[in-house]
């Protein structure tokens, strides 16, 4: 089903991430993910683990977006307290999840480790919410409303959005064109690329500078739009303005490159 404009937020939860221990790539993978559905991510939070900061936070942006992505702290420490976190912001009780409970207390099992109390944790779920497959480590995520609840590690949370995915409503696929220019500084091309900007509002423009040394430095001219069709005219004119510096454009696949 294709939605008219759907967005998302992404909400990062730990004090890991604040305190600078552990380096979050959850939303550049969940973004990558969503960006093909036509599912911007407009907006992201970092939350400590404080039960009333997540609260505030998932209830504030579940309003605003059409989807919200949680990730971090459903594990089986004393700190993972999302699960519940959630539960309050929906209003709504939480205890162990019978199904969830056995398919863990099996899984243990087989790898002969004792399923301990503090692993049943993981098998509390907010009452009404939907279960979210985890294939990499077992230990499930969840879906209340429209907000979806991931693992903070990445390799889990990047393989749950696979259950999520046939669950979202899609949006116009934006199709981007990225053009560098080896050598080029921001104030060369910034005239041009606002008098295209202004010509061509269909489409987003932005220029993303980068420097990894001397001679390996340049701007990225990055245009994004939902028509298609546009993509090769706004291909030629962001070349002509790298051109008309006399650097030689560049098109560019990966726009980190």
């Amino acid at each position: 089903m294709t939605h008219a404009s759907p967005t998302a937020a992404v909400l990062l939860i730990g004090d890991e991430l604040l305190s600078g221990r552990t380096r979050d790539i959850n939303l550049q993978q969940i973004a990558a993910y969503l960006a093909p559905l036509g599912i911007p991510v407009r907006e992201t939070r970092i939350v400590p683990d404080v039960q009333e900061e997540i609260v505030a936070a998932v209830n504030a942006l579940r309003e605003k977006y059409t989807y919200v992505f949680t990730t971090g702290g459903i594990g089986p420490t004393h700190d993972d307290i999302t699960a519940d976190a959630i539960a309050k912001a929906f209003g709504v009780e939480i205890s162990e999840h019978p199904e969830v409970s056995a398919m863990l207390a099996e899984r243990y099992r087989l790898m002969g480790t004792d399923y301990t109390p503090a692993r049943r944790r993981m098998a509390r779920i907010p009452h009404g919410a939907k279960i979210v497959a985890n294939p990499v480590s077992g230990a499930p995520g969840f879906q209340t409303g429209n907000v979806f609840t991931l693992a903070g590690v990445p390799s889990v949370a990047r393989a749950m959005l696979e259950d999520i995915g046939p669950r979202l409503e899609t949006g116009a696929v934006i199709h981007k064109v990225t053009i560098r220019g080896r050598g080029l500084r921001e104030g060369d091309i910034a005239e041009p690329l606002a008098a295209l900007a202004q010509d061509m509002p269909e489409a987003a423009f932005g220029s993303y500078p980068w420097f990894r040394g001397i001679g390996d430095n340049g701007v990225h001219l990055v245009a994004s739009t939902t028509r298609d069709t546009l993509i090769p005219l706004i291909t030629d004119r962001l070349e002509a303005i790298i051109s008309a510096t006399g650097v030689q454009p560049e098109r560019v696949e990966d726009a980190n490159a």
